[in-house]
């Protein structure tokens, strides 16, 4: 059970991982990708690093039996990865087309 769970942990870094290449490739595709947009993509892979620095000594202390640092080390983890999730919303909110009131009546009908 323990050995399911921490490797479904490490599967979700990898797919982050995925996820965050391609949002890499797809700005660096642009003619002239925004750095701000950049700087974000850095900082998650910085994050991601930070993960799976934590999880590496979760396995740690879950081996010990230390159970209070096992949690703490979770709660951490579920922390960064909030962080991310919470700004790229803010992100993606930003890229999100202004609609006039016509275009969002249509939208709701």
């Amino acid at each position: 059970m323990k050995q399911t769970i921490i490797k479904r942990l490490f599967d979700s870094f990898g797919e982050l991982e995925r996820a965050i290449h391609s949002a890499r490739t797809t700005l660096n595709n642009k003619s002239n990708p925004p750095a701000d947009l950049l700087e974000h993509i850095k900082v998650y892979e910085e994050i991601l690093d930070k993960q799976r620095s934590l999880a590496t000594a979760l396995c740690g202390y879950a081996s010990l039996g230390d159970w209070n640092e096992v949690a703490r080390h979770v709660r951490l983890i579920n922390g960064l990865s909030a962080m991310i999730r919470d700004d790229a919303r803010e992100v993606l909110a930003g890229f999100r087309p202004k609609l006039n009131a016509d275009e969002r009546e249509m939208m709701l009908s």
